[in-house]
């Protein structure tokens, strides 16, 4: 009996798989001795074609979804941007009429920077998005302090921007070097990056505030600063770098942290000694510092012993 490949075809995945009964086989079977059409169908059902064929699907199907979604998100980003026109537009129309000539209309169009690079931007850019959208974040801040600056005739420009700057640094730039591509550039050195990044943008921030603020001010400031600048990066490596269980690091930080913490004042009274009046006297209660130089070389202590013991431990379980 000669059978339809239509019919063939259709029990062809049951018959690759076994699935089908002993008369479909047999039936198949006889089909594919005469059927040389059916028989390339048959070769070309190999299990890796399949599988990359719904890969290809797939990547087009994703594809095709990424288009659309990246055409809505223009869209709605222009809508965005069209709306934010209009207050610009009115305070230019408001100043032209008022004859105020354009003073604070550009106030306003450096405010609308700010929304602009938080709504609009992560609509209209189609990768990185964290990154492009927060470094707009940041210069339409800094043209916002400084159109203010300039409108307001103020000197602040320099301090505000420089502290902002260390502000965003702090709080951002964790999820920066967190981010791609910037977590597969720097590799094992995020740690040290963000370290770095800190301590440059705090340096700037006080250069700029000792300009304002007269000679006077540098040495307080490096008196101050440096201390806790070298204990943060002595921390850091001893966290990050040193091979010893967390237990012992905290140990260690705590009670170098409790001696410094003790030792703090000598030591920005040693450096700010040429500043400091002769004639002046300073007095420094000890009795409540020396409660917590103790308390906390105490906790550090044991700290340290619970990761003396479980390194001992482990040694002994090898």
């Amino acid at each position: 009996m000669k059978y339809e490949c239509d019919m063939i075809a259709d029990l062809l995945p049951l018959y690759k798989d076994g699935a089908c009964s002993e008369a479909s086989e047999r039936i198949v079977k006889e089909h594919l001795s005469e059927c040389e059409k059916c028989s390339d169908i048959l070769k070309k059902m190999d299990k890796s074609e399949i599988d990359d064929e719904i890969i290809r699907e797939k990547e087009d199907v994703i594809s095709s979804q990424a288009k659309f979604f990246k055409r809505k998100s223009e869209i709605a980003g222009g809508i965005v941007a069209a709306v934010f026109m209009i207050p610009i537009l009115v305070c230019l129309i408001v100043n032209l009429a008022t004859g105020a000539g354009l003073t604070w209309f550009f106030v306003v169009l450096a405010a609308m920077l700010i929304p602009t690079s938080l709504i609009v931007v992560p609509l209209m850019v189609p990768k990185n998005k964290f990154l492009i959208s927060a470094g707009a974040f940041t210069a339409s801040l800094m043209v916002l302090l400084a159109v203010v600056g300039i409108y307001t005739r103020g000197n602040w420009f320099f301090v505000a921007a420089s502290s902002t700057l260390f502000g965003l640094v702090v709080l951002g730039g964790p999820f920066v070097v967190a981010t791609e591509p910037v977590k597969s550039a720097l590799k094992n050195y995020k740690g040290l990056t963000l370290m770095g990044a800190y301590t440059v943008t705090f340096a700037i921030m006080m250069f700029c505030i000792g300009l304002m603020s007269g000679p006077g001010f540098f040495r307080m400031a490096f008196a101050i600063s440096f201390p806790l600048v070298g204990v943060a990066w002595i921390v850091f490596a001893l966290i990050r770098y040193v091979p010893l269980n967390g237990f012992i690091k905290t140990g260690i930080c705590v009670c170098g942290l409790s001696v410094f913490s003790f030792f703090s004042t000598d030591i920005i009274f040693a450096l700010m000694s040429p500043v400091i009046d002769n004639n002046s006297v300073v007095v420094v209660s000890v009795i409540s510092p020396f409660i917590w130089l103790l308390a906390g070389v105490g906790i550090g202590v044991v700290f340290l012993l619970i990761g003396i013991i479980i390194m001992i431990a482990g040694g002994n379980k090898k």
